[in-house]
C-alpha cells in the first residue's frame, strides 16, 4: 500500500491544476485524493478527464483550505498524507524526498518542502515564529524552521489527527503554522527538505494583498495565538491590535492594507465572537501537549 495520501485542494483551478496533476502523476506511487470546493469553472471536468483519475471529492460549497483539509482528513489511512496546492508544480522526486525525509526523522511529524516562484525565487523553505507572533516564510535554506507551508508539506497522519487536525474555522491561511504549534506542542519537530522542490503559482487562488487575504490572515494569526500561545502573548498581542485600531482614525496618509479601519474593526467582532469556543480549544490543545507553551515560545519566537 502506498505510504501517503496527497490531498490536493483546488477551487477554481481550471487554469492550473492540470499541470499539478501531471506532475503528481510522475511521483513515487501513492494516493492521490482531490478536494474540489464547488468550484463553477469547469475545474470537475477536467478532474475527470486527467488521465491519472485522482479520487475526488466535490463539496457543496467552499470551505477554504483549512476547510477542505478538515473535511478530507477522516477519509485519510496511510501513514503520511500530503498537503499540495492546486497551483504547485512538484519537482520529479519531490514526494519521495519528504517521505525519506520523515522516514528518517522519527522525532518529526511534519516536512516542509522548498516553494519556487514562477521566476525562480524561493517564496518558503519553511516558517519561522516571528516575535509578535506572526507566520514568516524563510527564504534561506540551512538553518531550523518552527514550521512548515502549508502549500507543499507531508504530515504524520496519526500524529496530525491524534493533535487535533487542521483548524477548519480558518478557512484559509495560518492553518499551516497553528499546526506547527501543537505539533511543537506535542514534542515534534518539524524539518526542511530542500530537495523536495515545488514551482508555485502564488495567488492563483487568492488574491494576495486583497481584502479578505488580510482579513483572514489578521484574524487568523490572533486565533491561532489564543489557542497555542502562552496567555501573555496571546492577550498582549489582541490588545496591542486593538490599540492600533483604535488609533487608525487620528492617522493621516495611506495605509497598508491590513490597517484599514472597517477591516480591522471586523477582525475584532470574528475574533470576539469565536472568542468562547477558541478558549475550549486552547484548553484541549493544553491538556494534550508535552511541551509547555511558555517553552516553545521562548524556543522559536523571534529566533
Amino acid at each position: 500500500m502506498p505510504s501517503t495520501t496527497v490531498v490536493v485542494v483546488t477551487w477554481r483551478g481550471r487554469d492550473h491544476i492540470t499541470a499539478c496533476l501531471d506532475a503528481l502523476a510522475r511521483q513515487r506511487p501513492h494516493r492521490a485524493l482531490v478536494l474540489d470546493n464547488a468550484s463553477d469553472d469547469g475545474t470537475a471536468e477536467l478532474i475527470a478527464a486527467h488521465p491519472s483519475a485522482p479520487r475526488t471529492v466535490r463539496l457543496a460549497r467552499n470551505r477554504g483550505y483549512a476547510g477542505a483539509l478538515a473535511a478530507v482528513l477522516p477519509l485519510i489511512d496511510t501513514e503520511y498524507t500530503a498537503w499540495l496546492n492546486d497551483d504547485a508544480v512538484p519537482a520529479d522526486g519531490w514526494l519521495a524526498s519528504l517521505e525519506d525525509a520523515l522516514g528518517a526523522t522519527p522525532d518529526a511529524a511534519a516536512a516542509t518542502s522548498a516553494l519556487l516562484l514562477a521566476d525562480g525565487s524561493t517564496q518558503s523553505v519553511g516558517v519561522a515564529l516571528t516575535a509578535d507572533g506572526h507566520g514568516a516564510d524563510l527564504v534561506l535554506a540551512g538553518r531550523e524552521v518552527f514550521g512548515f507551508c502549508g502549500g507543499a508539506a507531508l504530515l504524520r497522519t496519526r500524529v496530525l489527527k491524534a493533535n487535533g487536525g487542521v483548524p477548519a474555522g480558518f478557512f484559509c491561511y495560518y492553518e499551516d503554522t497553528d499546526t506547527a504549534w501543537r505539533l511543537r506542542l506535542a514534542g515534534h519537530r518539524v524539518v526542511p527538505v530542500g530537495r523536495a522542490r515545488v514551482r508555485h503559482r502564488h495567488g492563483a487562488s487568492t488574491d494576495p494583498g486583497s481584502r479578505r487575504f488580510h482579513r483572514w490572515n489578521e484574524r487568523n494569526r490572533l486565533l491561532m495565538l489564543i489557542r497555542c500561545a502562552p496567555a501573555r502573548v496571546a492577550v498582549t498581542q489582541l490588545a496591542r491590535f486593538a490599540a492600533l485600531t483604535a488609533v487608525l482614525p487620528t492617522r493621516r496618509g495611506p495605509k497598508p492594507g491590513n490597517f484599514r479601519l472597517p477591516l480591522r474593526l471586523r477582525v475584532l467582532a470574528e475574533v470576539v465572537v469565536r472568542l468562547p469556543v477558541t478558549l475550549v480549544q486552547r484548553i484541549v490543545i493544553g491538556r494534550r501537549a508535552k511541551v509547555s507553551r511558555a517553552a516553545v515560545w521562548r524556543d522559536w519566537a523571534g529566533r
